[in-house]
């Protein structure tokens, strides 16, 4: 079955070329994805799967029935572009202005695809039924509670996902076992002081200064009261403030993210971020008020399922194609909230040139992905899928 799946997969390899080049000159930002989606939903079609549209509003949902409807492995890909102006030189660039796919979802969605392409081509029923989310909103992080609220987790046993990563070269999977990224929460705290003249401090309470010292306590208290084998990454990314440049501040709005690695420091961070204002504001007479929005949690890659994708790309691609990543990221992502229904893994899809010296970063202006590695993610990902069925996910009875 493997030769089976390698052979599709090379010969399917110009029209999947030819998808990710059309998905990618019509790129759609978060929730307004409604022609991408017509697009997979098309090529979903013509492979004879059952295809439900309009799922977590612009989302696509297909199954591949196999011999046992009761056994659901979920594969997701998301298909959102960012608002960055793409300034790569291409034949197939974007024709949207001020938006591209700097973050390789049009790579993901084609080897979604792909592997719906190879695996209702196989000839064989599979053991079990897959289910193909492709997901709208992920640079947002919406889309997965949309799709989740629309019932797309339901009676799903594991899942699996990938990414396109630049500094990994094209040909390569990258794995990671346990925590792959970082939960990312949202933050905003509004010190609350009195105006007065400029000239006057005395007579004020002035929100400017004590909120410089609220970013400067947070990040120096980071260092002296958190353990450092837990990472936290808090960022001040906007403040505003102020009225006129001769009158002292009686409100200042900070907005920030902050990232983590473990559960446990996740849960006190809003207390702890409460202790470190107050202690700051009262002295000076200033009030505050704290907003923490929880936004998604860490993806901790199910181990079984880590170890499965090490064993297929290593018997399908050979070792040389199997990367170990040491570290996680803190960087986010959505598909952290199917794995609170289903275990699941998310592998690294290298695209990196490697005759290149420079690979710019994802959400770039001039991040590009080497295409050969859209027949890597497909095989990787197909023969996962078969493979699951046979090592991993256990056959039911009665």
């Amino acid at each position: 079955m493997l030769h089976q799946i390698q052979t599709l997969a090379e010969t399917l390899s110009p029209r999947l070329i030819e998808i990710r080049r059309h998905l990618h000159s019509h790129p759609e930002l978060s929730g307004q994805e409604y022609k991408t989606a017509a697009y997979v939903a098309g090529v979903l079609s013509s492979c004879g799967l059952r295809v439900q549209e309009l799922v977590g509003k612009t989302g696509v949902v297909a199954e591949l029935a196999g011999e046992d409807p009761r056994r659901i492995l979920a594969i997701r890909a998301d298909m959102d572009a960012l608002p960055i102006p793409e300034r790569v030189d291409l034949d197939f660039a974007s024709t949207q202005s001020g938006i591209m796919h700097a973050c390789g979802h049009d790579v993901h969605t084609t080897v979604g695809l792909g592997t719906a392409m190879v695996l209702s081509q196989l000839g064989v029923p599979l053991p079990g039924t897959l289910r193909f989310l492709f997901q709208p909103a992920e640079e947002t992080a919406q889309g997965a509670r949309w799709m989740i609220d629309d019932g797309v987790m339901t009676d799903v046993a594991a899942i699996f996902s990938l990414h396109a990563y630049p500094s990994v070269p094209a040909r390569t999977i990258g794995i990671r076992y346990g925590a792959l990224t970082a939960a990312a929460d949202d933050l905003d705290i509004t010190i609350i002081g009195e105006s007065g003249h400029g000239a006057r401090p005395h007579e004020a309470v002035d929100a400017i200064w004590i909120a410089s010292q609220v970013v400067t306590t947070l990040q120096q208290s980071i260092s002296r009261t958190q353990n450092p084998l837990h990472p936290i990454v808090l960022t001040i990314g906007q403040i505003n403030g102020g009225r006129a440049p001769n009158v002292i501040a009686d409100t200042v709005k900070l907005s920030g993210t902050v990232r983590s690695l473990h559960p446990d420091t996740r849960n006190h961070l809003p207390q702890w971020i409460e202790t470190i204002v107050a202690g700051v504001c009262q002295p000076y007479g200033a009030k505050y008020e704290i907003t923490y929005r929880r936004g998604v949690p860490s993806v901790l890659n199910d181990p079984a399922l880590t170890e499965l994708v090490a064993r297929c790309v290593s018997e399908a691609l050979g070792d040389q194609a199997l990367q170990l990543i040491h570290e996680p990221s803190l960087g986010a992502e959505d598909f952290a909230l199917y794995l609170e229904h289903a275990p699941g893994t998310m592998f690294r899809l290298g695209v990196g040139f490697t005759d290149r010296a420079m690979n710019y970063p994802l959400h770039h202006p001039k991040f590009e992905a080497d295409e050969s590695a859209i027949v890597t993610g497909v095989i990787t990902m197909a023969y996962s899928s078969y493979r699951y069925w046979q090592t991993v996910a256990p056959s039911r009875s009665g």
